[in-house]
């Protein structure tokens, strides 16, 4: 991504990460900080200086995702549905999870369990937003987990956008609702 910034010169980008997505824009900020307008984190994970995506999850859910990966082939994670369905479109009809769900790839697992070094980061003097999906499951809600305040709250000073809506099905079903907030998230 920043390659891509780069290369095509672009200037006054905003970055908007979605779950995993977080910790890409905060390494893709660390490398082109000088061509960031905005960083926006939608429901995404904001890791502390060495830690992983995984360390931010529940011990049992940890402990699942390394069976998942020692189960597979490929060193890929893929979801049992009954987890996916409560978790990421908890909102969704079960016909509309299915077909959701039947579009899902197993995720390579070596980038979720990537101990970062964000030390840059978190000196970067760059605008930050989150925007938060109130009825996203992916993460626990509660004590230690979840997006807002858990996660949020490491971005320093940032812009708290709040919106109804889960994981992955709100941008299928409600995509101009969504892509709303993502320019109130992003504005000056």
């Amino acid at each position: 991504m920043s390659d891509f910034i780069t290369s095509k010169n672009l200037r006054k980008v905003i970055l908007v990460g979605h779950s995993f997505g977080g910790s890409l824009i905060q390494k893709v900020a660390e490398l082109v900080s000088d061509r960031i307008k905005r960083l926006v984190f939608l429901n995404a994970f904001v890791l502390k200086d060495g830690q992983s995506v995984t360390d931010e999850l529940p011990p049992p859910t940890q402990q699942a995702f390394q069976q998942l990966r020692e189960s597979s082939k490929d060193d890929t994670i893929m979801l049992p549905f009954p987890l996916f369905r409560e978790t990421f479109v908890n909102l969704a009809s079960l016909s509309l999870a299915q077909q959701i769900y039947n579009q899902v790839t197993p995720e390579p697992a070596k980038p979720l369990f990537e101990k970062l070094d964000l030390k840059k980061f978190y000196g970067l003097n760059v605008p930050k937003s989150y925007l938060y999906l109130t009825e996203d499951n992916a993460l626990p809600q509660g004590e230690g987990f979840g997006w807002h305040p858990h996660m949020s709250s490491r971005l320093g000073l940032f812009r708290l956008i709040k919106a109804h809506g889960d994981h992955i099905s709100t941008a299928k079903t409600d995509p101009k609702r969504l892509a709303q907030k993502i320019y109130e998230a992003s504005r000056d």
